[in-house]
């Protein structure tokens, strides 16, 4: 009995010699029978161990799988009857095995311990990681299994990387602050789990590129009771510790009265006498632990949240304004139905078939206290036809909305879109500018005022909410800061302004301008044109007249504002033609009209203050949320 493959030509059929005779590997097989479609063979290479496969005739793909699974050390020869050169079996590793070495060696050359305590240290601080994890049996499986072995880094080590990045974080920083000439800061306070912490966030734009560039300076623990003094005491001791106390043109804050009560007390006042401006003595029991001693307090400027303040329009005034108009009693019922939607969605046990539709109908729900995300909710629930929300109410065993209640949700989602789009404008922290805050509270209060004609439960509302944005922003629209920074941004430039005012406003922008030429900027030498050397007759001679040399700069002033008035650009990109106006946007739009970032350095992730940091000491919780803020701008890595 012939056994061999390729020899067996009485019981191979036309399909075996089509397959197996031609196939190269077919000497590592001895043919065993016929089985329909397909033939069994056996596997000389596992030999001793009987193993029979079974393969199609056409097709030989099953067994040079079981090749390269199983034998990957095998030589196959090529068949000489193909005309293929015959190689010799000379013991080297095939090409897949060579492949796996390759990747196994790059993995061992890539993947060191450096790199490895690199990348979790990274994982920790970005995404507000316990310091627990690193004691899992879990993660240290997982490190070990992707690294070939290495190991993580326990929390001693942990502790000193964090040391280590926070130094050359604060170096980086400060060295980037020491060459901006203009900054901005943010501070607030924020209280979780009976602990209360206050932060600052610095920003800036790059004078080369004009994007917005921002850094977190401080989160520190504020323990005892928390007055206005402590809070200046932090924002001053912050400000000197990097350098930028003299560069920070404003401090943005909310509305809360212990910021209204520090900058009443502390920051510059023109109208104060020169005995009194900013300057207090006896603040040291705003520094913990040191002794008393008399010290000197300077704070800035402090510009007003935009954002809080339309928000305190839409939910204080808006509240008083509807509780003394006819619609009280049908916006009370209509929100009350709408908040028990939501309480049920968040607290009641629902069934799998109403949680799907419930996520078919992509309800939002609001989670955090915030109008904005309050008004999305409203609005998706307006969305929804009047059959999903029957059924809605249904499933959720709360009263059903009667057509009148949905009529004024949807006349509140349509008034009040405006106002929602203000607020979002103000909260977008890379495109936001002061000199954005005047042309959005115009637009907003044009199209309130458009809406009252066809407003059937909303029209006395809108009075009331157009005259509080007047009157809570009455102290912006008098500020010649605000309007610099209008003016400066190409997008409004003085198209905002009544055709009467402009010639006054080219006049302010002149006189600004003048002021910082910027063949002067980098080097400034305010003494040099009060007290310069005579060198010649005619700088001797004084009349008391304008010289002709600063009526050319004057004219050349004036010229340059001409033509950027004149200018159709709205991209900052235009600003590059036009030096003096970019040197007076810098100075003026570098302040932000809302406090949105220090927000999201307190809110990051949810989870910053839990029950596993409170082991955490008070200077390294700090050091680690400073480090996850400022990866952006700083070098997270550590040595």
């Amino acid at each position: 009995m012939i056994s061999e493959v390729e020899v067996d030509h009485n019981e191979s059929s036309v399909e075996i010699k089509s397959a197996m005779h031609t196939w190269r590997y077919r000497h590592h097989f001895t043919y065993k029978a016929d089985q329909g479609k397909n033939i069994i063979v056996q596997c000389n290479l596992c030999l001793p161990r009987v193993n029979l496969l079974s393969t199609s005739k056409t097709s030989t793909s099953n067994l040079k799988k079981h090749l390269d699974r199983t034998h990957l050390g095998c030589e196959a020869k090529p068949d000489v009857k193909r005309g293929r050169k015959k190689e010799e079996y000379n013991g080297e590793e095939s090409r897949h095995c060579q492949l796996k070495k390759l990747k196994a060696e790059i993995i061992s050359k890539c993947m060191t311990q450096t790199k490895i305590d690199e990348l979790i240290f990274n994982f920790i601080v970005e995404d507000c990681q316990s310091f627990y994890v690193l004691e899992q049996p879990g993660f240290r499986k997982l490190v070990a299994g992707l690294s070939e072995g290495l190991r993580s880094m326990d929390r001693v080590t942990l502790f000193t990387k964090v040391d280590q990045g926070f130094s050359r974080m604060r170096e980086e920083l400060m060295e980037k602050l020491s060459s901006i000439q203009y900054v901005c800061t943010t501070a607030d306070i924020w209280t979780a789990n009976s602990r209360s912490f206050f932060g600052m966030t610095c920003h800036w734009i790059d004078k080369h590129s004009l994007e917005r560039k921002s850094a977190a300076l401080g989160f520190a623990r504020l323990q005892g009771r928390i007055t206005h003094d402590t809070i200046a005491g932090r924002i001053h001791d912050i400000h000197v510790a990097y350098n930028i106390e003299t560069k920070v043109q404003t401090t943005v804050t909310d509305n809360g009265s212990p910021f209204i009560s520090v900058f009443r007390e502390f920051a510059v006042d023109s109208k104060e006498s020169d005995d009194d401006i900013g300057f207090y003595e006896n603040v040291s029991t705003i520094l913990e632990g040191e002794p008393e001693q008399d010290m000197l307090l300077f704070l800035p400027t402090v510009q007003r949240c935009a954002s809080h303040t339309l928000e305190l329009i839409v939910t204080e005034d808006f509240w008083q304004a509807v509780s003394q108009g006819p619609m009280c009693q049908l916006h009370y019922s209509t929100m009350a139905k709408v908040y028990a939607v939501w309480n049920k969605c968040h607290h009641l046990q629902v069934g799998m078939d109403s949680a799907e539709e419930i996520g078919k109908m992509a309800l939002v729900v609001p989670a955090v206290i915030r109008w904005n995300v309050e008004y999305c909710a409203v609005q998706k629930i307006v969305s929804l036809s009047e059959r999903e929300l029957t059924e809605l109410c249904a499933r959720l065993e709360v009263p059903r909305m009667q057509p009148e209640e949905m009529a004024f949700l949807k006349e509140y989602v349509t008034v009040f879109h405006p106002l929602a789009f203000a607020l979002e404008l103000f909260q977008a922290e890379q495109k936001c500018y002061l000199g954005l805050v005047i042309p959005t509270i115009l637009s907003l209060k044009n199209k309130l005022n458009e809406q009252k004609d066809s407003a059937t439960y909303l029209s006395g509302v809108i009075n009331a909410i157009v005259v509080a944005i007047d009157l809570r922003f009455q102290e912006l629209f008098a500020s010649t800061e605000a309007k610099i920074a209008t003016a400066t941004t190409p997008q409004f430039r003085l198209l905002w302004m009544a055709a009467s005012d402009r010639e006054e406003m080219c006049a302010v922008l002149a006189t600004e301008a003048a002021q910082m030429d910027p063949g002067t900027i980098t080097e400034p030498n305010t003494s040099r044109s009060s007290s310069h050397t005579i060198e010649t007759e005619d700088d001797f001679f004084s009349y008391g007249s304008v010289k002709p040399a600063i009526q050319i700069q004057q004219r050349g002033v004036m010229e340059e504002i001409r033509k950027y008035v004149e200018g159709t650009g709205k991209s900052l990109e235009c600003l590059q033609d036009f030096p003096r106006m970019k040197q007076l946007f810098l100075k003026y739009n570098t302040t932000l009209p809302s406090t949105a970032p220090i927000q999201r350095l307190f809110s990051q992730k949810g989870n910053l203050v839990t029950s596993q940091r409170n082991f955490l000491t008070d200077d390294y919780f700090e050091r680690i949320q400073l480090l996850r803020y400022n990866s952006n701008v700083c070098t997270l890595a550590t040595e």
